[in-house]
């Protein structure tokens, strides 16, 4: 029997349709980084301008990563957001006053014993996949490791899936971004991390408030956060992992990259009338 679901791109809402009343009873925003805030591996400058602006209009902005927490340091200090959770909910850095305060999820005692764990991994899927390689950010991962799958290194989706299978084979989460296959030991992950960081910061509950707040991503790891987020939504080059989401956003931006996350941010600021 054919599914009653329509196809993807069908449930895939223009941002135009994103309800003034919804946009406006926002109290913050949660985002993805690569190839939602960049483009071509930088800031796009019309994302900053709007990571200024919503900030200017009194609404937290939250970047969730599986980028690592080093790699995203430099960037915790200088863009106005409240926070950056990276690899994938395990730490998140707070600019308090120009100094950066970093907290985890797990212990030290875990944290050490995955890493060493996660290394061995790391050697194995380089050893027997063949062209998988750790990310060029691996220096600054704590929490995690990564294949680069298409930053600097081409990976086809055999392999790719190979990779997410020999992860998973040695008991780890694994989850797939527009450039890397981040995995990890521990039940973190974005959404977790989304929860983690509001108590962190404003001691509520997210759960609580969910219906408040926005999520804009691009990628399959933003799958959970789709699911859950009534107000989700993907900038336009979300379409290249259309047919493997799990969960799709509610709406589409109608740019790619740093320029879609301008037009979201655009739309919720003219509807509260912050702009």
């Amino acid at each position: 029997m054919p599914s009653s679901l329509p196809a993807p791109s069908e449930r895939l809402l223009p941002l135009t349709l994103w309800p003034a009343n919804d946009r406006a009873a926002l109290i913050g925003v949660f985002t993805d980084i690569d190839d939602t805030l960049t483009t071509e591996g930088a800031i796009a400058p019309e994302a900053l301008r709007a990571l200024h602006d919503l900030k200017a209009a009194g609404l937290p902005v939250i970047a969730i990563t599986g980028r690592p927490v080093g790699w995203s340091e430099p960037f915790a200090l200088v863009w106005p957001v409240d926070a950056i959770v990276a690899e994938n909910g395990a730490v998140a850095l707070v600019n308090e006053h120009g100094v950066l305060a970093k907290t985890y999820q797990q212990d030290d005692a875990t944290r050490k014993r995955n890493y060493a764990r996660m290394q061995a991994v790391l050697a194995r899927i380089e050893r027997e996949i063949p062209g998988a390689r750790r990310a060029t950010d691996s220096a600054g991962r704590e929490c995690d490791i990564a294949i680069d799958h298409s930053e600097f290194v081409q990976l086809d989706d055999a392999r790719i899936a190979a990779v997410v299978t020999l992860m998973r084979e040695e008991g780890m989460h694994a989850t797939v971004s527009s450039i890397h296959v981040n995995g990890w030991y521990g039940e973190h992950n974005k959404l977790e991390g989304a929860r983690w960081i509001v108590r962190e910061l404003w001691g509520r509950s997210l759960d609580e408030e969910m219906g408040h707040w926005a999520y804009v991503g691009d990628s399959t790891n933003d799958a959970l956060m789709f699911q859950h987020f009534a107000h989700s939504v993907g900038v336009a080059n979300v379409r290249r992992f259309e047919s493997a989401l799990s969960h799709l956003p509610r709406y589409v931006a109608p740019s790619e990259r740093g320029a879609g996350f301008a037009e979201v941010a655009a739309a919720i600021l003219l509807a509260s009338r912050r702009s």
